[in-house]
């Protein structure tokens, strides 16, 4: 056995046995972990708020080769991020993000994706409710993009030829993104972007915020839960993403 110490942020919290919490955690060490904390639901003096949905700390964490559980020795939370959990809109954001980050990243170092998450969630704890959508969006882009499935944008995912910026290309998720004219007849399926849905999508994948009005924020959540259908490694609903993408958290119509 060994001790590992890393930043790490809570992404899933569920109930085990009478008196402890299983844990998902995204570390920046050891990408995503599975740990028990022990007498976490008897006592909270151990782990105070880190048994918390988007907890931020360093965690100590007993690995043991071989085993999917591994014990959580200690968590000594920086940051605690309770806005999260104060407003339904950024709550349902949140668990969207945590939920697409424990099927892309891996049990393996991290830091890039760790990064855009905790970014990500800090950026959402602070964010108006009108912008909460285009938030979540632009970080689970990046987040696509970090772990290597990254969308074409500005050439044809299928024959690599410059697609213009200033018309209108359809965007296959089979394909991995936008295609040329010509391939556009040989790709089945897809969405027509025009130039402005192109360029916010580049612009969420450099990094950089795209305020965007209600009904293109809602295009590009369908866009991007087309995409990561079709791209996560496991096929199934993503449930917690539903949900967000259903709700009319920012008091917009839909």
């Amino acid at each position: 056995m060994s001790l590992l110490q890393t930043d790490a942020i809570v992404l899933h919290v569920a109930d085990y046995l009478e008196s402890s919490r299983i844990l998902r955690l995204v570390t920046r060490e050891a990408g995503v972990q599975s740990v028990v904390a022990r007498g976490a639901r008897s006592s909270r003096k151990r782990f105070g708020s880190a048994v918390d949905l988007f907890a931020e700390g360093q965690a100590q964490i007993q690995t043991k080769p071989g085993r999917d559980l591994h014990a959580l020795h200690g968590f000594d939370v920086t940051t605690a991020r309770p806005a999260l959990a104060l407003d339904l809109g950024r709550f349902t954001a949140a668990s969207a993000i945590a939920e697409c980050a424990l099927r892309l990243v891996h049990e393996e170092a991290a830091p890039v994706a760790y990064g855009t998450l905790v970014e990500g969630l800090d950026q959402l704890a602070m964010a108006a409710p009108h912008d909460t959508v285009t938030v979540t969006v632009g970080v689970l882009w990046r987040l696509v993009a970090e772990v290597g499935f990254r969308p074409s944008v500005g050439r044809c995912a299928e024959c690599h030829a410059p697609v213009e910026a200033p018309l209108t290309a359809r965007f296959s998720v089979m394909a991995g993104g936008t295609v040329c004219a010509a391939c556009a007849r040989r790709t089945p399926g897809g969405r027509l972007l025009p130039p402005d849905a192109r360029a916010a999508l580049e612009a969420w994948l450099g990094g950089h915020p795209v305020p965007l009005d209600a009904s293109a924020a809602r295009a590009h959540q369908r866009l991007l839960r087309e995409f990561l259908l079709e791209h996560l490694p496991e096929r199934r609903p993503l449930k917690a993403y539903q949900v967000w993408e259903q709700g009319q958290w920012d008091g917009s119509s839909r």
